[in-house]
């Protein structure tokens, strides 16, 4: 059958599929009347009659058997009215989505061209030319943008392809083709059929052939976050310990052994069976799993679960479950209970589910975490903070919210007076805490080391989605309201880490000899992110602000954090990451962008000359910009952790967080761009382009007498801030270029100053 092409849907017109909906409409209440017509009126009379001889065996059943052929049609016509009235709009919004995905890249100068075999290309048509020194870079942007868009309409032609193979099988199977007979399969939706056709392959188990392993992917592909199909899939295979033991034995047969393909199914599978589960226990949506299926999965966690008769290897339910709790955003109610109890558990027997880890095997895939990120997944603990860090209401709730104690069948204590002596967060964070190392790897052999930080990373994603109430890999540039659990959160941290920045510390043979590398160093990346979210607040911090000024704009409650030699620590021991560094440099950059926006465009009833007030704007920036400079140095000189180039990457792939601080701050873009969208997107796009040239030029290096040269450094910083402020000032009614200039050199004198008083602080956190 050949495939279904862009252009076939593109150019579909989908009104025939309408008019059919229409006309089973009409069909179904036709054959209802009918219906109820048969039996009011001949089975009536027929029940009434008094049969004798043969007709009592043969005419009143016959008529019983007509009517109910009546009743079958009906609901045969009902059927096929509810799979075609699905397919329809499903198809319609899919393609009302590729039209709208062609729009975006054509006002971009990309085309889409047809392979006809289901996919596209897309072909960059506008490119930068001349000597515009940003040329090759601007392009570079443009591809990886083309390169997105085709992913967009390859999966929109996959999607409706599912669709129609969907709907083409629950129509076949509604007719059952039997022209003397009604009555075969019926559907109450189009999800209703692909709930069965899922369940039916689901029931082979790993026997599934390849193909039919595709099949069961591609429908829970795009349906793993409809309530309806997520529901029925999960209550189809039996309960929670039938889908766990479905789940196990697809994660063991795809991970065992070298085929590669197969791996790459379960991979596949571990992602859609878990954003379906989130899906099917959302008590929010309108058809979901009783809430009992929670409390029987902490009841499963710690008991063994019998994947095949007669397995030698035991599994315990937690083993398994995490490896779907990895993908989806849980609802609270759900997982953090979960993520408790696990907590719980650990603290009583840290190594606990370590002992069902197979030895002596050469087969590091095998395990319950087909992805292979984070671990094998024999470590329930590090599978449930990565489900945290996509569930941020979860997450929240776990660290800020009040224990539950629980048992080790994972029932609530029913002693009301039982707490537990520590709390999440301090538990954690403690040097000594024993993370399990989740691989199959031997000691001493490569990647028994790295299995250590499995937890710590899994704990950064768990701490980003609690404090900035975004998963933590989310794309999502719309800001985030900070509650007041989130910022005391965050508080916490800064203030742990800036008076104990050894636990983040990482020193691999550098000059630094006598440093240890920290327990918790993979944080940093993590805590970057944080400190990105929160820029308004650490740019308040440094010279003291208070916090009733409005200067420091934020969304919900500002932080207001204790001792700024802390957060100055706590900055340079974090920026030596270069993911870390790029977030916070690309957020710090843009704010400070803000800032000076606001400054000359803003309203304002100050009576302080504007030239104050933009050297007031850029100041707290340039601090952490020469605290950024600080931690650079250290880590490549120093710490030989990163290069150069890595810094560099880095600052350019995490341009979101200039959107994001933009968004933020859109109420003080002028008049001058009167589309919001087109000002973000302007916006956004100039300062992340500043951010990258600025971080190419962050070069220090070490002179012969040991001091380090920040001239460079310096002066990108000092350019920033010119930008910022030519970019603001950019058709104001009042400025002249001669006004202009001076507000330049202003910002740029003050920069100087901060940033070299950011560079020079001491180990300590004090400024020099």
């Amino acid at each position: 059958m050949p495939k279904l092409t862009y252009s076939d849907l593109y150019t579909v017109s989908l009104s025939d599929l309408s008019a059919a909906v229409a006309d089973w409409e009409s069909m179904v209440t036709k054959l209802e009347k009918l219906a109820d017509d048969a039996r009011s009126g001949m089975v009536a009379k027929a029940d009434k009659a008094q049969w004798r001889g043969e007709n009592a065996g043969v005419t009143k059943p016959f008529v019983h058997k007509t009517a109910k052929e009546f009743d079958d049609a009906a609901a045969q016509a009902e059927s096929i009215k509810n799979v075609l009235s699905d397919a329809h709009s499903d198809l319609l919004s899919v393609q009302s989505d590729l039209k709208e995905a062609v729009r975006d890249g054509r006002e971009q100068g990309i085309r889409v061209t047809d392979n006809g075999d289901g996919t596209v290309k897309c072909v960059v048509e506008r490119t930068p030319y001349g000597t515009d020194p940003d040329a090759e870079e601007h392009l570079r942007r443009m591809e990886k943008t083309g390169r997105d868009l085709e992913r967009r309409i390859n999966r929109l032609i996959a999607h409706a392809e599912e669709i129609d193979d969907s709907a083409a099988r629950a129509l076949k199977k509604s007719h059952g083709g039997d022209t003397h007979n009604f009555g075969h399969a019926k559907y109450s939706s189009l999800d209703d059929a692909q709930a069965e056709r899922a369940l039916e392959l689901a029931a082979l188990g790993p026997d599934m052939t390849k193909g039919q392993y595709t099949e069961l992917n591609t429908l829970l592909k795009f349906n793993a976050r409809d309530p309806e199909f997520s529901t029925s899939f999960y209550k189809g295979l039996g309960g929670p310990e039938e889908a766990l033991r479905f789940y196990g034995r697809m994660s063991h047969d795809g991970t065992q052994g070298d085929d590669k393909e197969r791996l790459a199914l379960a991979r596949d599978l571990q992602r859609h069976m878990g954003v379906a589960l989130a899906t099917a226990t959302d008590p929010d949506s309108k058809t979901h799993l009783p809430s009992s299926w929670g409390k029987e999965f902490r009841e499963l966690g710690t008991k063994e679960i019998e994947l095949e008769p007669g397995a030698v290897n035991r599994s315990y339910g937690y083993q398994v479950l995490g490896g779907l709790l990895r993908h989806g955003n849980y609802d609270a109610d759900f997982l953090t209970p979960i993520a408790e109890h696990i907590t719980q558990l650990h603290h009583e027997e840290p190594m606990r589910f370590m002992s069902t880890k197979p030895i002596g095997g050469g087969d590091l895939d095998f395990g319950f975490n087909p992805s292979g990120k984070g671990g094998s997944g024999y470590d329930p603990l590090t599978s449930v903070l990565e489900a945290l860090g996509h569930s941020p209401e979860a997450a929240e709730r776990f660290f800020t919210g009040m224990p539950t104690v629980y048992l080790e069948d994972g029932t609530v204590n029913p002693d009301k007076n039982a707490k537990l002596d520590y709390t999440y967060l301090e538990e954690f964070l403690k040097e000594d805490f024993k993370w399990p190392p989740d691989t199959l790897a031997m000691p001493g052999a490569d990647g028994s080391e790295d299995a250590f930080q499995h937890g710590p990373n899994a704990l950064g994603h768990a701490l980003e989605a609690a404090t900035t109430g975004r998963a933590y890999d989310s794309e999502s540039t719309e800001p985030v309201e900070h509650t007041e659990e989130r910022v005391e959160l965050t508080k916490k941290l800064v203030s742990h880490f800036g008076e104990h920045p050894e636990l983040i510390r990482r020193n691999e043979s550098g000059e630094a000899e006598d440093l240890k590398t920290g327990p918790l160093h993979t944080l940093r990346d993590s805590l970057g992110n944080i400190t990105a979210e929160y820029m308004g607040d650490f740019q308040r911090t440094m010279y003291g602000d208070d916090v009733s000024s409005d200067r420091f704009p934020v969304k919900g409650v500002p932080a207001v954090f204790g001792d700024p030699s802390q957060v100055k620590q706590f900055l340079a021991e974090v920026g030596q990451d270069p993911d870390a560094y790029g977030a916070i440099t690309n957020a710090q950059q843009a704010y400070t962008s803000m800032m000076v926006d606001d400054v000359i465009n803003g309203k304002s009833e100050s009576t302080v000359p504007v030239s104050e007030r933009v050297r007031t704007a850029v100041a707290p920036g340039a601090v952490i910009a020469g605290i950024m400079s600080e931690a650079r140095a250290d880590a490549i000189l120093d710490y030989h952790v990163a290069s150069a180039k890595d810094y560099n990457e880095a600052a350019a792939d995490k341009g979101k967080w200039v959107t994001r601080i933009v968004e933020l701050g859109t109420s003080a873009i002028p008049a001058r761009v009167p589309v919001v969208g087109d000002a973000i997107n302007w916006m956004a796009e100039d300062i992340a382009e500043s951010v990258v040239k600025s971080v190419e030029k962050d070069v220090v290096e070490k002179e012969n007498d040991g001091i380090r040269s920040y001239d460079q450094a310096r002066m990108a910083a000092i350019d920033s801030a010119k930008e910022a402020v030519l970019r603001a000032a950019a058709g104001h009614p009042d400025l002249n270029m001669d006004t202009i200039k001076d507000l330049q050199a202003t910002a740029g004198t003050q920069v100087g100053n901060s940033h070299s008083e950011g560079a020079n602080l001491k180990a300590s956190g004090d400024a020099s």
